[in-house]
């Protein structure tokens, strides 16, 4: 039995979206959970339905699909759909699972589907769960360390590579993803709190009220506090109890 997706389409032109989510309707494993025509809407959406995969439009008046990404924090698979090509390179230099273009062509998106489901098993299929005393052997930057998970403070995303932080302050970057970290690490100890950051919750400082329903977190023996929206911090806080 096929896993099953909530989708959220994004698309300026109303005929567009309806003409995707009928192409959609074929999918038994699919379900639209919500649309949306520009950014702002589609943000709101985001945090208000969480949906599993995004068809997202690249050229919409005012902000495109690519400001999309950078003005949320978007865990869903990303699919993008346009009637130009030239963003192609650019799209899957920001992760997004697959690029369209329009008019979608039913096989075409069947195969995207697939791509769906394959990344799915392969991410499962491929990761082991780390416990808080496992020990890594990592290239950070030119060397190769030994670190134990629990003195990891924070992980950051950096293009390709993410970065590692650690209590005893040693930093580097390594060829892993934000995803495979997120999936592997402890839950109990650590949590995603914006796209391009996880940190340890055994380090957390405080956590203080900023700008725009916004917070800050700080963490022991770091000054700069990093930045969470009040979505990741809603979990944050029902983690802390």
């Amino acid at each position: 039995m096929k896993k099953p997706y909530n989708v959220l389409v994004i698309d300026d032109e109303r005929l567009a979206r309806k003409d995707l989510i009928s192409l959609l309707g074929a999918h038994d494993n699919i379900t639209v959970v919500g649309e949306a025509d520009d950014v702002p809407s589609a943000v709101k959406a985001i945090e208000r339905l969480n949906p599993d995969v995004i068809f997202l439009d690249i050229q919409m008046p005012g902000d495109s699909g690519f400001d999309l990404l950078e003005k949320t924090d978007v865990e869903a698979q990303v699919i993008f759909v346009t009637a130009y090509d030239e963003y192609a390179i650019r799209a899957f230099e920001v992760n997004a699972l697959d690029y369209l273009l329009k008019p979608v062509n039913p096989d075409r998106l069947a195969k995207a589907l697939e791509k769906l489901e394959l990344h799915e098993q392969e991410t499962v299929a491929k990761v082991r769960k780390l416990n808080y005393d496992d020990r890594l052997f990592l290239l950070l930057g030119r060397h190769f360390k030994f670190l134990t998970v629990n003195t990891i403070l924070n992980i950051s995303a950096a293009g390709d590579y993410s970065e590692v932080l650690t209590s005893d302050g040693h930093k580097g970057l390594t060829l892993k993803s934000m995803k495979e970290w997120e999936t592997r690490l402890p839950a109990q100890h650590f949590i995603r709190i914006h796209r391009s950051t996880i940190i340890n919750m055994e380090f957390i400082d405080r956590v203080e009220e900023w700008f725009n329903f916004s917070f800050k977190v700080y963490l022991k023996g770091i000054e700069e506090p990093y930045l969470i929206s009040r979505r990741y911090a809603t979990k944050l806080k029902e983690r802390l109890g």
